[in-house]
């Protein structure tokens, strides 16, 4: 894409720094707010931790890539696995447990990064084919659709017609901006869907106020740190929980960087490097799990206003992350949160949870994998059920790896083994399954 209106490094007019920021704010907002209120975390945290990640990542990657970090679907399930679940209150029930995990996640990050300094990219290429990391996308988006729906049809374990009306309206809203809307709003359906969604809850008379009367104008946003509010001590179960889970998020990762490099017209595979990139990822999780917030990835709705505005300027994603921070100290816009109704986050949910497996299935069609082949066959038929099936590999009383995790481990192993293999450099899907 030619034409920038602002390029890398240009500098914008302190008005169009703050509008642009802005919106590059609000574009991520809804989907990183919404990840803590389904695994019982602080938005406020995850707002102010997106914002530190982002920083960290233009740092590690020298002021060169336009990303934007926000919460990672990818951990929901692990989350609220290693956490235990959630309380009636919707809390956490350990999300110390969550923070140890995702603190290794980050490791993780910094160790495949140091590989592929010394030994290249193309290595992590064909160990993650189509094959494999479609299907385990697609287990992310649909093991989690029993949680969407339920939040959206119930309430304290019974249907309830009147909050699943306000679920249709938020899901429906955020499909016609999808679909409808054009520029800037089209990159937004998430928000757009929680604004309306909440608007009809008011009418409907489903909202509790309490927590906005009570929270002050300014508030420190409620952190989790090692040692002061949970025990530091790592365990080959959580470890087993969240790690894994980096075989799709790398795989996010790169295809992300490969879509903002054909938008900002740059080689990001090359330099800075995927290194680097995947660096910067990497400690932004750690940092972001070191004070309480979920794991961090490159944001597709930032990618999307990046292709909209042609404003690719490292200042504006800046002020997007300093807004982002400071926000998070606003504790009124907090409390508004808070009272999002459950039907509400439902709703949103049943159309991203959805999302994700469509794009599971979209990598899978655009790299024309061939399901006529049993080798491909037999690949996505174990991941799918594996890990949408809930099973379990279970070592020891306290030690198991299930679901998304095994799922992801198994494809890995199969594609490595199964004969049929066909070897390619880069393969196309990562320029292709992450558009928006």
């Amino acid at each position: 894409m030619s034409n920038a209106v602002l390029d890398i490094k240009d500098k914008p007019t302190p008005l169009q720094l703050v509008t642009l920021s802005f919106q590059h704010m609000f574009a991520m907002f809804g989907s990183t707010i919404l990840v803590p209120q389904l695994v019982g975390l602080s938005p406020a945290i995850a707002l102010l931790t997106s914002g530190i990640a982002t920083l960290f990542f233009l740092l590690i990657t020298k002021f060169q890539v336009p990303a934007y970090l926000g919460s990672s679907f990818a951990f929901i399930a692990p989350i609220l696995l290693a956490a235990g679940g959630l309380n009636e209150d919707g809390s956490s029930v350990n999300p110390g447990n969550a923070m140890i995990g995702a603190m290794a996640v980050g490791i993780t990050y910094g160790i495949v990064s140091l590989i592929i300094w010394k030994s290249g990219y193309k290595w992590i290429m064909k160990i993650l084919p189509p094959i494999v990391v479609g299907p385990v996308i697609m287990v992310i988006g649909l093991g989690l659709s029993g949680t969407a729906v339920n939040m959206a049809m119930n309430v304290n374990g019974e249907y309830s017609f009147l909050h699943f009306s306000a679920a249709l309206v938020t899901v429906f809203t955020a499909i016609i901006f999808t679909i409808f809307f054009k520029g800037i709003l089209s990159t937004m359906p998430i928000l757009m869907g929680l604004i309306v969604g909440y608007i009809y809850s008011m009418m409907i008379d489903i909202v509790d106020y309490t927590p906005i009367a009570k929270a002050k104008f300014f508030a420190m946003p409620d952190f989790l740190l090692p040692g002061v509010h949970y025990e530091f001590e790592i365990t080959t179960k959580i470890l087993l929980i969240m790690v894994p889970i980096v075989i799709v998020t790398i795989s996010e990762h790169i295809g992300h960087q490969l879509v903002l490099g054909k938008v900002v017209d740059r080689d990001y595979i090359k330099e800075p490097g995927l290194h680097r990139s995947l660096l910067g990822d990497g400690l932004g999780t750690f940092v972001s799990a070191l004070i309480g917030g979920p794991p961090k990835t490159t944001y597709g709705e930032n990618i999307g206003v990046l292709a909209i505005t042609r404003v690719y300027s490292i200042y504006v994603i800046a002020g997007a992350a300093v807004v982002a921070i400071l926000l998070s100290f606003f504790g009124k816009a907090m409390a508004v949160i808070a009272t999002i109704p459950t039907a509400v986050l439902g709703g949103v949910s049943i159309l991203l949870f959805g999302i994700i497996a469509a794009s599971g299935l979209r990598m899978l069609v655009d790299n024309h994998i061939d399901f006529g082949n049993s080798r491909n066959l037999v690949i996505a038929s174990v991941i799918l059920v594996i890990g949408i099936g809930g099973a379990k590999f279970v070592i020891s009383e306290s030690l198991s790896v299930e679901g998304m995790a095994l799922a992801a481990i198994i494809g890995v192993l199969l594609n490595a083994i199964l004969p049929g293999k066909k070897e390619a450099d880069i393969p196309v899907q990562y320029n292709q399954n992450k558009d928006s």
